[in-house]
C-alpha cells in the first residue's frame, strides 16, 4: 500500500520526531510521535479502513505505521486519540490487540457517549471505561520515552476533543486546517463554533516556533497535494479563517455560515458507534457477524 507520508525533524532535546502519513479516503492525517532518545514512540489518530459502500473494513494505514515502527526499531508506548472521529474508524482497538499498548482518548468521551447512546437508541451501549485504559483530563500529563506529553481539553469539533502538546509539537485533530484551508466544522451533536473559537485561541498562545500537526487535510483550489504541518506563527498570520485577529463574534458568523452548506461525512453514523466502542465493531450477532444500527430521519 502506497501512503504518503513526511517526517517532521526533532529540533533536540525534549522535542519530538514525527512521522505525519496521510489517509487518502477520508482526508485523514495520522501521526507517529518519536522519543529519539529511547525509541519509544506513540501513535494518534490511526485510521481504520473502510469501504462504507460494502461496510468492509481494513487495517492497511494501521499496519503501515507497525512496520514503520518495527523497521525503525521503536518501542510503541501510547495509542491515543484526540476525539470520537466522526469522519473515519478510529483503529485504536486492533492496535491494541496486535501490540498490547495502552489507549487512550478524552475524559469527556464519557459525555459524547451519552449524546450518542441517544440518538442511536442503544441506551446499554458504549462505555469508554472499559474500552479505553485511560481518559485524560485537561491538564493531565504522560511520558513517552523521556519526552513529556500534556494534555489541553481542546472543545468545539466535539465536546470532548483534545490537544497533545508533545515538546513543541502540537497534535491539534480538527481545530485547526492547513492556514490556506482554515478551521474544522463545528456543527456535530455537540459542537460549538463559539467554544472551537476559545481552543483556537488556546493553542495560538502556545510558543510561535511550535510546530501545528492537524486531523484533516482536503487540499484547496490552488493546492492539491495534502499537507499537515505549520506552526502556531504561521496560524496566527495566514489562517484564512481567524488569522491576523479575527474577532470571535466574525469567527462565529463565518464558521456557522460554512458550516450550514456542508453535507454529513459519508463515514459518520457508521463511525461513531464505532468510535465509542474504541474502534470495535458492533457486538456480533448469532450468527457471528457484526451489525450497524443506522438511525433514519434524525441528521
Amino acid at each position: 500500500m502506497q501512503v504518503p507520508y513526511s517526517v517532521s525533524a526533532s529540533n533536540g532535546v525534549g522535542s519530538p520526531k514525527v512521522v505525519g502519513f496521510f489517509d487518502q479516503s477520508t482526508g485523514s492525517c495520522q501521526y507517529i510521535c518519536i522519543d529519539e532518545a529511547t525509541g519509544a514512540c506513540a501513535l494518534i489518530d490511526v485510521v481504520l479502513n473502510f469501504d462504507p459502500a460494502a461496510g468492509r473494513t481494513s487495517t492497511e494505514s494501521a499496519q503501515w505505521a507497525l512496520d514503520f515502527i518495527q523497521r525503525e526499531g521503536l518501542k510503541l508506548e501510547w495509542i491515543l486519540d484526540t476525539h470520537p472521529h466522526a469522519d473515519h474508524l478510529m483503529a485504536s482497538s486492533w492496535l491494541k490487540q496486535r501490540t498490547g499498548a495502552p489507549n487512550a482518548i478524552g475524559e469527556k468521551t464519557r459525555e459524547i457517549a451519552q449524546l450518542w447512546r441517544e440518538l442511536y437508541n442503544l441506551p446499554d451501549s458504549f462505555d469508554p471505561d472499559s474500552d479505553f485504559d485511560r481518559l485524560f483530563a485537561d491538564g493531565d500529563e504522560f511520558a513517552i520515552g523521556g519526552l513529556t506529553a500534556r494534555v489541553m481539553l481542546s472543545p468545539g469539533h466535539t465536546l470532548g476533543s483534545i490537544t497533545f502538546v508533545i515538546g513543541d509539537a502540537i497534535f491539534a485533530h480538527d481545530t485547526f486546517m492547513q492556514p490556506d484551508a482554515g478551521t474544522s466544522r463545528a456543527d456535530f451533536p455537540g459542537g460549538s463554533a463559539s467554544d472551537l473559537y476559545d481552543s483556537l485561541m488556546a493553542i495560538l498562545a502556545l510558543p510561535e516556533h511550535f510546530r501545528v500537526f492537524i486531523g484533516h487535510d482536503y487540499g484547496t483550489d490552488t493546492r492539491s497535494s495534502p499537507a499537515w504541518e505549520s506552526s502556531v506563527a504561521q496560524q496566527k498570520a495566514a489562517n484564512k479563517h481567524i488569522g491576523g485577529g479575527v474577532s470571535k463574534e466574525k469567527f462565529v458568523e463565518i464558521r456557522e455560515e460554512r458550516d450550514a452548506k456542508l453535507g454529513l461525512p459519508d463515514r459518520m453514523l457508521h463511525a461513531l458507534q464505532v468510535n465509542l466502542r474504541g474502534g470495535r465493531l458492533p457486538e456480533p450477532e448469532r450468527d457471528g457477524h457484526s451489525y450497524f444500527k443506522i438511525p433514519a430521519n434524525r441528521f
